[in-house]
């Protein structure tokens, strides 16, 4: 089940495309966070969706925001992708254990493996405060991540 609008957002502790270690927590009382998950880098969906947030960055990541993306796959390939499409913020890989962040916010699809694609706004004091889950095929619309934001 989906993490609702309005409860806390589940702490996690993920290694990005480079290795280091990033927590939720560590945003809190400093940031808003976007939590972006997707089913896996390389993918058409999934790259535009990634590429549009590079192209729009500064409204998604600045000293008031932080953009997370998470999927299941690993550093190793994250940090290809990041690097082919001039990713700059972090792509934070749930790998191991295979998906148990997917799984405490509701976006595992067991039966494919990955991550659906669900969007968390989560504000200052770590509470969700606007989500959208989409199927694997969906793509989702910045604009309402810019709405969300705005909202705050």
């Amino acid at each position: 089940m989906t993490i609702e609008v309005g409860s806390q957002a589940p702490d996690f502790q993920l290694k990005d495309n480079h290795g280091r270690t990033v927590r939720l927590s560590e945003f809190r009382g400093e940031k808003n966070v976007v939590l972006v998950f997707y089913p896996f880098a390389f993918t058409g969906v999934c790259t535009g969706e990634l590429c549009a947030l590079r192209d729009e960055l500064p409204r998604f990541e600045n000293e008031g925001t932080q953009l997370l993306a998470v999927s299941n796959d690993s550093i190793h390939t994250l940090r290809v992708f990041a690097e082919q499409e001039g990713l700059e913020y972090p792509l934070l890989s749930d790998f191991w254990p295979h998906g148990e962040t997917s799984r405490a916010y509701g976006v595992f699809d067991e039966d494919k493996g990955c991550a659906v694609r669900g969007t968390f706004v989560i504000d200052m004091e770590g509470v969700v405060r606007w989500s959208v889950v989409n199927g694997l095929p969906d793509a989702r619309d910045l604009n309402d991540y810019v709405k969300a934001l705005e909202a705050l």
